[in-house]
């Protein structure tokens, strides 16, 4: 039959669609929980015991840990002709009991309580992730009103990263009160909003300098031209915001004047990517994710690692070549703070992805702008005054630690990369 005449309107059930019982808030349901060690079919156990006494399944929550499980069932009471409550606990604890496993059940009404508004996720990278560090992490959420509904550990290395769903506070409150407690305590943490725009196809543009790479670009040209000394002290200056960065760009492009362009082939051959770099690209574009870099270096070096990388889309100084030498001077416009804010919209133009589902990620003043720009800013091992302003902050050298904020956890990485022979670090 092609007449689609019998189809519902848009948003609602067909009327022949059977509707998932829910229970009424004052009707009586079950809570049935198994403990025990975890071996296959324990669930299919449970459910097959329950299924004699033609119950409902409200929810289900299952926790394996060390293997040892817990399962927890929600169930309406026994359907009618199918035995009494008494039956059902009676028939469940002895078929617990033939395997070894404890049960509780516990009576009571309707679904579960609603979660609070203020939903978001907080995610803990810990190296090592102490008890001490997650009771003041805990303790921030609770003091701000928060409960946390569910908790999930996303890697067990090269960091600890536990993920808590937290319901009842407002995330920018939460995200400013857990920064001191996590400052304190020696941990990261980072606070994204609940919702769908979590798991919808994103933009992530990154910093490259101390970022994406481990050197400083410009002291590495600076190094054969015999001033890294001179350079590195200028570059630290500006990082930190003490230095206007468009006027040291110039005075330290300046100290290059006459260098081979052969340079920049040995540049690009030293330059070192940081740890997790490639796995990071390699994620990201697995999930349907477009990246990019921009930076305050040059494109002489972005344009290789954009080849490298795979990357979307990357952007920089260029420095200025004449009859084979560097001239000491940029051409065109010059990548600055307020330039890297103009590219990461540019970037979410091209892409057509809106602002707010933008990630940025840096580790120097002249990222700020970008990193407010964007829809979640990470300061990756950055300089105090980008850490006290981003979103998040990751303070360990591995940049695929990124994925975690993101809800990827270490075994989807892992499995990934098996399906497509990839060696992971």
């Amino acid at each position: 039959m092609n007449d689609a005449s019998h189809l519902a309107p848009a948003g609602h059930l067909a009327p022949e669609e059977p509707v998932a019982a829910v229970p009424a808030a004052d009707a009586p349901t079950l809570l049935v929980k198994i403990f025990g060690k975890d071996r296959p079919g324990i669930t299919a156990g449970l459910f097959d015991t329950l299924a004699a006494y033609g119950v409902d399944v409200v929810d289900i929550e299952q926790v394996v840990t060390r293997g040892r499980m817990m399962l927890c069932a929600l169930v309406t009471l026994p359907a009618p002709g199918t035995g009494t409550e008494g039956d059902l606990r009676a028939t469940v604890h002895s078929w617990a009991d033939s395997l070894g496993m404890d049960t509780e059940i516990i009576s009571g009404v309707g679904d579960n309580r609603p979660r609070g508004e203020g939903r978001s996720h907080v995610t803990v990278l810990g190296r090592p992730l102490t008890a001490q560090s997650t009771a003041a992490i805990t303790a921030v959420i609770t003091g701000a009103g928060g409960n946390i509904d569910r908790i999930f550990r996303l890697a067990k290395y090269p960091v600890t990263a536990v993920e808590f769903a937290v319901s009842g506070a407002e995330p920018v409150a939460l995200r400013s009160a857990l920064a001191v407690a996590a400052a304190a305590r020696g941990v990261d943490v980072a606070v994204v909003p609940a919702g769908l725009q979590r798991r919808a196809q994103r933009l992530v543009v990154m910093d490259v300098d101390s970022t994406v790479i481990q050197d400083e670009v410009i002291e590495l040209f600076a190094a054969h031209a015999g001033c890294e000394a001179e350079v590195a002290e200028v570059t630290a200056a500006a990082m930190r915001g003490e230095l206007d960065f468009e006027q040291s760009l110039h005075a330290r492009v300046a100290l290059l004047a006459g260098l081979d362009v052969s340079v920049v082939d040995k540049v690009r051959a030293e330059v070192r990517l940081t740890p997790g770099a490639r796995t990071l690209v390699r994620t990201l574009k697995r999930l349907g994710y477009q990246v990019g870099v921009v930076s305050g270096g040059f494109t002489q070096v972005t344009d290789d690692l954009k080849e490298r990388l795979g990357l979307d889309f990357a952007a920089a100084n260029t420095l200025e070549v004449v009859d084979g030498r560097l001239t000491g001077r940029v051409t065109g416009p010059i990548v600055d703070r307020a330039g890297k804010a103009r590219l990461l919209r540019s970037f979410a133009r091209q892409a057509g992805v809106p602002l707010s589902q933008t990630v940025a990620v840096g580790d120097g003043a002249n990222d700020l702008d970008m990193l407010n720009a964007a829809g979640l800013g990470v300061a990756f091992n950055a300089k105090p005054v980008v850490r006290q302003a981003a979103d998040a902050a990751v303070n360990v050298p591995f940049l695929d630690t990124v994925l975690f904020l993101l809800g990827v956890t270490r075994e989807e990485i892992e499995a990934a990369d098996a399906m497509d022979g990839v060696r992971t670090p």
